[in-house]
């Protein structure tokens, strides 16, 4: 039997779609700690850790050991890859990453045995550039100074922590030259 070329285009379109789905899986936004972790993950493992399990979960606890956001860090421990581990899953990395298999899917298989893995999300960036500081809240402006490290003792009201984050504004986020 001898495709036509617009049917084996059809096929090849329909083939290509279904690609497409599957890796569609998680909208924006979700489960993006695991889908991060799993691709840095991946991309510090060379062709010789991936002929062997054993040497990825040591790469992968090594990887954790590094592991300095509080999310990251929950995402390893969910896993198994930090020492206080509750859990043993790291087969359930490891074995997926021998094979090359696509991050969404081990993500996919992942959030199947531990829902809570996919309900890990990075908490989204305050862009002071374009956000008018007096409609944050006060818990907003304490973040952006908690994540400065930077404290203010003597600030009670919202207005000291405006002041304050002004002040430390050109130590932490210097003007971009154009």
């Amino acid at each position: 039997m001898d495709l036509s070329v617009p049917s084996a285009l059809l096929v090849a379109v329909f083939c290509l779609f279904s690609l497409v789905l599957v890796d569609a899986k998680f909208k924006e936004g979700e489960c993006d700690v695991c889908l991060s972790m799993v691709e840095r993950i991946d991309a510090t493992l060379t062709d010789e850790d991936r002929k062997s399990k054993d040497d990825i979960e040591k790469k992968i606890k090594k990887f954790c050991k590094t592991a300095k956001n509080s999310k990251d860090n929950r995402f390893c421990y969910y896993i198994g890859g930090t020492a206080d581990a509750a859990t043993g899953t790291l087969s359930d990395l490891a074995k997926p990453m021998m094979h090359h298999t696509p991050n969404t899917k081990i993500c996919e298989k992942l959030s199947k045995k531990d829902s809570q893995i996919c309900e890990l999300k990075y908490e989204k960036q305050i862009d002071l550039d374009s956000v008018d500081l007096k409609k944050l809240k006060v818990k907003e402006l304490k973040k952006i100074l908690n994540d400065w490290g930077e404290i203010c003792k003597a600030c009670s009201e919202k207005t000291d922590f405006i002041n304050r984050i002004n002040e430390l504004r050109p130590k932490h986020q210097p003007r971009k030259e154009l």
